[in-house]
């Protein structure tokens, strides 16, 4: 019967969910930023012309160039019908790394490329694709839409000050899934249900208005300049889970928002050494080490998650991954130790604040301009980027800490790292997305932190064998691309 009335929803065009039956009511289906945006400010015009006097104005008192809240002019323009790709020549400047067309599109070097993909460079060396065989650690059927998974959602990252403030409450340590919160009523409208929601259209930017800077420090003499790439999918088996066995173990929903997982194939929140070194993995070369991140979500996408946590909308999948390793500008590099965990940004940045926030978003074609706290408005042809990079200063002697963070640190604005440290190879990770125009996606996020992309985070588990990493640090130190 739900299935039923939720068609029935679809098929008349609107924007929230039926009332499932036996389960009360549940959020609109997708929660579009731009749409909810209008929405609001439309009711509030309705509002403001309920609260005018019948003998203020009489119907045939309007002027006919006179136009209502609701009645938007033809050449006017919604936000999520922005063209950003019609830029006057002179835009392109300041060492825009822009390509005819708009941008590049990125592809997955593991794997073919999709029918749809545009060409373009991908991350890091073409080597052949391969199939990867069904393991018994798999955590799941290769064949199961990810988005299925939507009703849990993970978590990572927190601030110095406060070691578990990413773990839940005991009610979710029996591996049950939270009590879904109160949720607006079926019949409100999506501005409704979305207001508070998030993402916001003050989250967004036009990355054409985002100022070029320096990302790297310059590398000097003594410096390590080589790079490896680990390559290991873009997640196309679709291994995505709401757990973090970093900063929740033994907790299921740990996160409370889905991450997307390469690498090793059994992650989740009851991960151990012991189950992460005998699982199969995606990456080449036996790199068995779990690289994770939060999804991004299609906002337009009609998807009725039922998500007690707020992250709605059509899961997308990364079009390419970059596992780039790099080298210190000061120094050489020394190996990382096996089981090493790391985390960057704060997925609680949003109440935080940004002591621990490391978000960085661009887009193809504009990599020198970067926006710590706005998602970016890239040009037709251009694709969304997330970068991702991770502490590399060592303390030489925990493979993990209290708060996940202090075994660990950042190079200083010189490139160098803090005395008492070591460099280790640096992890970057760049994702690559084809979104929708407009301010129409969002990453997932804590409920509390409304998807403000200054949350964006990741995390990461070496378990390299022994022999792989001293030849990570070979490369590294060498100056070679491998």
């Amino acid at each position: 019967m739900a299935a039923a009335v939720s068609a029935l929803a679809v098929a008349a065009g609107g924007l929230v969910s039926a009332a499932v039956i036996g389960a009360g009511p549940v959020r609109a289906d997708n929660c579009d930023p731009a749409q909810a945006s209008q929405e609001n400010a439309q009711r509030q015009g309705d509002r403001a012309a309920d609260r005018q006097a019948p003998d203020q104005q009489a119907p045939d008192q309007q002027a006919p160039d006179q136009q209502a809240p609701d009645q938007q002019a033809p050449d006017q323009q919604a936000p999520d019908q922005q063209v950003p790709d019609q830029q006057a020549p002179e835009q392109q400047r300041n060492g825009d790394q822009q390509v005819q067309g708009g941008g590049i599109t990125l592809r997955d070097p593991a794997q073919p490329p999709d029918p749809g993909d545009q060409a373009g460079t991908g991350f890091g060396r073409n080597r052949p694709a391969r199939t990867l065989a069904p393991t018994r650690n798999a955590p799941q059927n290769p064949d199961q839409n990810p988005d299925q998974n939507a009703t849990d959602q993970p978590t990572d990252e927190q601030p110095t000050d406060q070691p578990t403030d990413e773990q839940p409450s005991d009610q979710f340590r029996d591996r049950s899934r939270p009590t879904r919160s109160p949720s607006p009523s079926p019949t409100a409208s999506q501005g409704d249900e979305c207001l508070n929601l998030g993402p916001f259209v003050t989250d967004f930017v036009d990355i054409r208005q985002v100022q070029p800077l320096r990302l790297d420090a310059g590398i000097g003499r003594n410096g390590s300049r080589g790079t490896f790439v680990a390559e290991c999918g873009t997640n196309r088996n679709g291994h995505n889970n709401p757990d973090n066995f970093i900063v929740a173990p033994g907790v299921s929903n740990g996160a409370h928002h889905l991450h997307d997982y390469v690498g090793n194939l059994s992650t989740d929140g009851f991960s151990t050494d012991e189950s992460l070194a005998a699982a199969e993995t995606t990456c080449r070369q036996g790199d068995k080490s779990t690289y994770f991140w939060p999804v991004l979500r299609n906002r337009k996408g009609d998807v009725d998650a039922q998500d007690p946590d707020g992250n709605v909308g059509q899961v997308i999948r990364a079009r390419a991954v970059s596992l780039q390793f790099r080298g210190n500008a000061t120094s050489r590099v020394v190996a990382m130790p096996r089981f090493l965990r790391l985390i960057t940004g704060d997925a609680k940045a949003g109440t935080n604040g940004g002591g621990n926030a490391r978000a960085r978003w661009t887009c193809t074609g504009f990599t020198n301009r970067i926006s710590p706290d706005k998602y970016p408005l890239c040009p037709r042809g251009s694709q969304v980027l997330r970068i991702l990079d991770f502490p590399s200063c060592w303390d030489g002697q925990n493979t993990d800490s209290a708060n996940h963070r202090t075994h660990v640190g950042f190079p200083g604005q010189n490139g160098a790292c803090p005395q008492g440290t070591k460099a280790i190879p640096q992890l970057r990770m760049i994702l690559a997305y084809t979104v929708p125009q407009g301010p129409s996606f969002a990453v997932d996020a804590f409920p509390e932190q409304k998807h403000n992309p200054v949350t964006d985070h990741a995390d990461f588990a070496n378990v390299m064998p022994d022999r792989l990493m001293q030849f990570v640090v070979s490369c590294i130190n060498r100056g070679r691309r491998c």
